[in-house]
């Protein structure tokens, strides 16, 4: 007898990735939160216009380090040099900038980080030298090579000197006209959510600068070529699979090493907006960590450019508020904190799992005690404001760290012709 197979169901489709309305219904729901909290706490500078426009400006060389990073860890290549590649992006911005003009400079910045980035390519992707070792030797061999650009270039310039430049001509800033006055005015009238919106788009539509529109603008163009185009998928397959993708003919060596060049011209970009927008002159020691900020933002963002957005802006919102000396800001915060620790709190303990029915004791605990803070104090302590950048990102890779999911590939050693 002979048995017959019957034919297997076929598996449903899984769509992977977050629906469509996810990232409006988490915006406005937080919209909401912040205006509702604004109005108990009277906390106006919250998320007013002259907050999240700094908010902005402060996010944006994050958001272009991350995205270095982005390109250069879907390819395989993991990449902490960014710190070092962004030194080199503020000297060739400066340098540039004050022979050239400033677009000269967003030129000489993206070159430098591009030289950065063929350091890094030569030497994991040919020499296959363990991308770590790499990435730390370069954030050194640029803090070096950046301290002694500026000692031979602007020393004895007018208003320069071995650790700074001469002051540079910034690039432009741009605004909708007609709406700027009438929105201003709206903020101020603090009536719940009208103030909050116009605060949001007034933030959005004046005074933004000619490379922050740039960087937003990149950040969808990258989205776009690696989930939308054949050269993108080629890009991830290599990052997910480089022999897989060798046997089909993709070139994995001159994509990985395309990769890290895309890489470093971002992190470069990400220098030289440190330079001609964020301030109008070079200054050692200038990127002050935030090529590791924007690594973090990546991993946050789970290597996708939303994502990463949202943790760069995070971090450049945290940071604006302890610029504003927004002490009163951040206390006004303990109260959602607590209750939302509260409420999950409840939840665990109603819904509690067999072995563990004290799940929920913890979040409790920790929300009265927040609670109990924002009762007792009018405002946090200074220091404590100024460590809230790190501790939201730490916070946050933290919770983060149970979806997330790096290229399988990532940081591996690749030789043509060897299958693992």
């Amino acid at each position: 007898m002979t048995a017959v197979a019957s034919k297997a169901p076929q598996a449903p489709v899984v769509h992977e990735g977050r629906p469509r309305w996810f990232w409006p219904v988490v915006i406005g729901g937080a919209l909401l939160a912040v205006s509702t909290v604004r109005v108990i706490t009277g906390a106006h500078d919250i998320n007013s216009s002259g907050a999240l426009s700094a908010a902005i400006a402060l996010a944006m060389p994050i958001v272009l380090a991350g995205l270095g990073g982005l390109w250069s860890e879907r390819a395989g290549v993991v990449n902490i040099g960014l710190e070092g590649m962004m030194i080199l992006g503020t000297w060739g911005a400066a340098f540039f900038g004050f022979h050239y003009g400033p677009w000269a400079g967003i030129l000489g910045a993206v070159a430098m980080g591009m030289l950065g980035g063929l350091v890094h390519g030569l030497a994991t992707v040919i020499f296959g030298v363990d991308h770590i070792v790499s990435g730390v030797a370069l954030n050194l061999l640029g803090a070096g090579a950046g301290s002694f650009l500026a000692v031979r270039t602007f020393t004895g310039l007018p208003g320069g000197g071995p650790t700074q430049s001469p002051p540079l001509t910034q690039l432009p800033f741009l605004s909708v006209p007609g709406i700027g006055d009438p929105l201003l005015e709206l903020e101020k009238s603090r009536m719940w959510l009208v103030a909050d919106v116009a605060g949001v788009l007034r933030a959005l539509t004046t005074n933004v600068n000619a490379l922050t529109i740039i960087t937003v603008g990149l950040l969808v163009l990258s989205w776009w070529v690696l989930w939308k185009t054949p050269f993108g998928l080629r890009v991830r397959a290599c990052g997910e699979a480089p022999h897989a993708a060798e046997t089909l003919g993709v070139n994995v060596i001159r994509l990985k090493y395309l990769s890290v060049l895309i890489s470093g011209a971002c992190a470069g970009l990400a220098g030289g907006f440190l330079v001609l927008v964020a301030s109008n002159l070079y200054r050692e020691g200038q990127t002050g960590g935030r090529g590791y900020i924007g690594l973090a933002a990546m991993i946050f963002g789970n290597w996708r450019p939303g994502g990463l957005a949202a943790g760069a802006m995070l971090f450049g919102y945290t940071d604006s508020i302890q610029l504003r000396g927004g002490d009163d800001v951040i206390h006004a915060y303990l109260l959602p904190i607590g209750l939302f620790l509260l409420g999950w709190g409840i939840w665990q303990i109603v819904r509690r799992r067999a072995g563990k029915p004290l799940s929920g004791v913890l979040p409790v605990v920790s929300s009265v005690l927040v609670l109990a803070w924002y009762a007792l104090s009018s405002a946090v302590p200074p220091e404590f404001t100024s460590m809230t950048p790190y501790i939201a990102t730490l916070l946050v890779l933290a919770l983060a760290s149970q979806r997330l999911r790096m290229p399988a590939a990532d940081g591996q050693v690749y030789r043509r012709g060897e299958a693992t």
